[in-house]
């Protein structure tokens, strides 16, 4: 007999691509068939067959306040009522770009646009543009969206030029992207060494979390803001998911570093399609209509997208939330890893802020390589096993989790007996 999700699913595969919108929806990495949502509260969702999860996902990071949270539901509701896009300014835009930029010190000018990978490639050609340069650096297993130029995985040696990781993407795009390891010190001072003069920009998730959770070092970081400076090159911090998920300052608080450039999403959309680049004004000034830098967006700043965003903003200021949050992540990582050491499991697990990472390894890997090392088919077993308990997991092996303001003691509780049942099974 076949089950709702998958009678859904099969339909979705005859209109849409894979029967997805975006592809890990696929669960083409785990296997089995994916389920199907049709309303959540606070830290759970229920699918189309009435059962109940909770929630580590949380719409990939940006639900920090939970699923419905009434007064963000109430912010789009009232805003919806008076219109739903103007394709012109509104007051609303005006206080989100004000907000953000008094969060966040390094944003002295901000644009809003409607997805991360907007923001992203809407930075690259900034860098490129401000400074004359072509040449990029990324890091190997950090994601920002998939704009042509970042779509690039590492060649064979150090300073081998990137090649595409998709198709349709040309060799002469990915030629200009050079990708090095991450937290790889030394391999960065190299490549500026010998390509400084050369290099735009280098861009960088301070807190890796689309090849699982992985913490940059400080030395890593400090290395990157030195090298832009001493050669001309913009520092652009992808905070997409880190932030106003991992502190109020974002990562870039955490790690006291100083971008040039600062790509946000996710969370500032409050679960609507939102994003925003900005920083130096010197730099941020080359884009239209004030300079050469073109770059548009018919539906950016939507008025129902800039409400959800600024409620959601609201709310994280609230005195003690980020402890709160980081000390409900941290219970979930240390209670899962005791969980797994009880029973004999080979697993890891670190939080920062509200993000967190569970790896099938002994210790929390600091690469990409390392990442690669965990074992996959432990964490296909227990992501299957979980789902089972009612538990939902990033449905792959190289995904962050979220924990949210709707996650409690009980939420984390059931969560780690779950666990320990999941775990005594010797996967």
């Amino acid at each position: 007999m076949t089950t709702t999700n998958q009678q859904l699913f099969e339909r979705s595969r005859q209109y849409i691509p894979g029967g997805v919108n975006s592809p890990v929806r696929a669960f083409k990495s785990v296997g089995g068939t994916p389920v199907f949502f049709q309303r959540g509260q606070g830290a759970y969702f229920w699918d189309v067959e009435g059962k109940s999860y909770i929630d580590y996902v949380g719409s990939w990071g940006p639900l920090i306040l939970g699923h419905a949270h009434p007064d963000v539901v109430k912010a789009v509701q009232e805003t919806a009522s008076r219109g739903t896009s103007f394709g012109a300014p509104t007051e609303a835009e005006l206080e989100i770009a004000e907000l953000l930029c008094q969060l966040l010190p390094s944003l002295e000018l901000v644009r809003l646009v409607s997805s991360g990978t907007e923001a992203g490639m809407s930075a690259i050609r900034l860098a490129r543009g401000y400074t004359g340069r072509n040449r990029i650096i990324k890091f190997e297993g950090c994601y920002h969206g998939h704009d042509d130029a970042l779509l690039v995985k590492a060649g064979s040696g150090a300073l081998t030029f990137g090649h595409p990781s998709s198709a349709g993407v040309p060799e002469e795009t990915a030629n200009h992207t050079l990708v090095l390891n991450y937290n790889d010190v030394a391999g960065v001072k190299d490549t500026f060494n010998k390509l400084g003069s050369e290099i735009a920009a280098v861009i960088v998730e301070p807190v890796a979390g689309n090849m699982n959770l992985i913490k940059a070092s400080p030395e890593f970081l400090e290395t990157l803001r030195t090298l832009c400076t001493k050669h001309g090159s913009l520092l652009i911090l992808d905070e997409v998911m880190t932030g106003f998920r991992v502190g109020l300052e974002c990562a870039q608080g955490l790690y006291g570093i100083k971008p040039d450039l600062t790509i946000l999403g996710k969370v500032i959309g409050g679960g609507l399609p939102m994003a925003a680049f900005g920083g130096r004004r010197d730099v941020m000034e080359c884009l239209a209509p004030l300079g050469s830098v073109y770059q548009a967006g018919t539906l950016s700043g939507n008025p129902v997208a800039v409400a959800a965003g600024l409620e959601t903003l609201r709310q994280i200021q609230s005195p003690g939330f980020f402890d709160k949050l980081s000390a409900t992540a941290r219970k979930l990582t240390d209670g899962l890893t005791a969980a797994a050491a009880k029973n004999g499991v080979a697993f890891s697990a670190q939080a920062v802020g509200g993000m967190f990472g569970i790896y099938f390894r002994q210790t929390p890997p600091k690469s990409f390589a390392e990442v690669m090392e965990s074992d996959r088919d432990a964490f296909n077993h227990f992501f299957h096993a979980m789902l089972k308990e009612g538990i939902y997991f990033a449905p792959s092996a190289f995904e962050a989790g979220f924990v949210s303001a709707a996650h409690g003691d009980t939420e984390i509780s059931k969560t780690l007996e779950a666990a320990d049942r999941v775990f005594s099974q010797k996967i």
